[in-house]
């Protein structure tokens, strides 16, 4: 089972047709759907997440919800003070306007290649962008920009947590968004 977010459109040609059903969407009200989920099931389950989706797997784990656990790239959370460049110009985008906390922001193509098609051929980036590149909520990118700041922030992760179950945390080495450095920050935390 792969649960898409809170009110996630079926299809991308509805994401782009509709932009704003992703708006306002917070870390913690995906974090809360994806527990309420979980919580129907009959057992603690495999968790694996990719960007914001790792940070989620992180957060989720924390809550001991996850038998085990995969956080690929994940986002940063609070109390990883490290802000590599390559991530500031990914998140510029959104970052750039701070109206923007509170839209779905949509990628160029230029910015969608730099931020999450940097290690493929420009054949393929340009079919990625085309089949897969939908606005994306402002709201958690905010967040996570500001977490180190807010001490009431959503993105936080309970690394004590006896009950979270082994996590593996996978980093990509071109990765642009999220790279390597704050993979090992979240590992050492």
């Amino acid at each position: 089972m792969s649960p898409g977010w809170p009110d996630d459109p079926d299809t991308v040609e509805e994401a782009i047709a509709d932009p704003e059903a992703f708006a306002d969407k917070t870390i913690g009200q995906v974090a809360d759907h994806y527990s309420s989920v979980i919580g129907q099931l009959s057992r603690k389950p495999a968790i694996i997440g990719h960007s914001f989706g790792g940070l989620l797997v992180e957060i989720i784990a924390g809550r001991g919800l996850a038998a085990v656990s995969v956080a690929i790239d994940a986002a940063p959370f609070r109390g990883i003070p490290q802000l590599p460049l390559s991530s500031l110009r990914a998140a510029s985008p959104v970052l750039g306007n701070p109206a923007n906390r509170h839209r779905a922001v949509p990628l160029t193509y230029e910015q969608f290649r730099y931020s999450f098609a940097n290690a493929v051929d420009e054949d393929q980036a340009r079919r990625l962008f085309d089949t897969f590149a939908v606005p994306a909520p402002g709201a958690p990118l905010w967040q996570a920009a500001t977490a180190n700041f807010n001490p009431r922030t959503e993105d936080k992760v309970d690394t004590r947590n006896p009950d979270r179950g082994p996590m593996l945390i996978v980093s990509g080495e071109k990765d642009h968004t999220v790279p390597p450095t704050l993979s090992r920050a979240a590992y050492t935390r």
